[in-house]
């Protein structure tokens, strides 16, 4: 696979006020590969339909109206920002850093610079969707369980032996073993480690017993 082609799965926004800067980046991404949408601010940004695909967002700090990081703070998304500006200072950069940016960049950069920091941001938005993915196959297979089947799920992952959580919910034990066997199957555990990974994932814990 080139990475043209990987970069085509991709997805570079960004958002300046100047149209000088928003047609350098878009041919400097578009050069190496990458899909590009450029916008002049952030309304237009908002106002417009994006794809579901791994992005990154390339925001100027200095935007009219609302300045990039308070764009920043109220973006709902979690889309990996990349600050440029050339009027930065060491708190701004801070703002930036500890609101989750992945770069800040002083014009004028290096379009190496910016390129790296894209894959950077590209690649964390790659790993995150991943993660959601899993997590919501996860709570699929979870959702197939019956009442009974979630709290014997729950006991199991919190260290009980069979005979302890047939105790528990006055079962017999051979029916305790049924439940495990069939929540195994439908969650597709391979193990009890694995199993107690996914409660983990899911947050399925124990509930006090009366």
């Amino acid at each position: 696979m080139t990475m043209a082609t990987e970069h085509q799965k991709s997805l570079v926004l960004v958002i300046d006020d100047d149209p000088s800067v928003r047609n350098g980046l878009t041919l400097l991404f578009r050069s190496v590969g990458f899909e590009t949408r450029a916008f002049g601010s952030a309304q237009e940004f908002l106002q417009s339909t994006l794809p579901d695909v791994p992005s990154c967002l390339v925001l100027d700090v200095r935007l009219p109206g609302q300045s990039g990081l308070d764009f920043q703070a109220e973006l709902v998304t979690r889309i990996p920002i990349i600050f440029m500006t050339g009027h930065g200072d060491i708190p701004m950069t801070v703002r930036a850093m500890k609101g989750g940016a992945v770069d800040f960049l002083a014009k004028p950069f290096r379009d190496q610079d910016m390129l790296d920091a894209v894959a950077t941001a590209i690649e964390r938005d790659r790993k995150r969707r991943a993660s959601e993915k899993i997590l919501s196959d996860l709570r699929a297979l979870f959702e197939t369980l019956s009442p009974r089947e979630c709290e014997v799920m729950a006991l199991v992952s919190s260290g009980l032996m069979n005979k302890q959580i047939a105790a528990e919910l006055n079962l017999a034990e051979i029916t305790v073993k049924i439940h495990r066997g069939r929540i195994m199957k439908k969650m597709h555990a391979r193990s009890v480690a694995d199993l107690v990974k996914m409660a983990e994932a899911l947050g399925v814990r124990r509930t006090n017993q009366k």
